[in-house]
């Protein structure tokens, strides 16, 4: 789940790098527009995906790995 959502956020991102540098969204491109549902659904999922990030700020990263021998 954490890699979905990384991925997620990663295109989120880069979407937001496309419309500061470019003024170019390209979800709403690909999609139909800002208003098209499936531009919405992909927005929601990003935003969703974002929220679901921020728990990995305060994960405990300390635990030692499991060793495979």
């Amino acid at each position: 789940m954490d890699k979905a959502c990384l991925t997620l956020v990663i295109i989120g991102a880069l979407n937001w790098l496309l419309i500061g540098i470019f003024q170019f969204d390209l979800v709403a491109s690909i999609f139909g527009g800002q208003s098209a549902i499936l531009s919405r659904i992909v927005y929601s999922l990003v935003g969703l995906a974002g929220a679901w990030c921020i728990g990995l700020l305060f994960r405990d990263w300390h635990h030692p790995a499991t060793v495979r021998e």
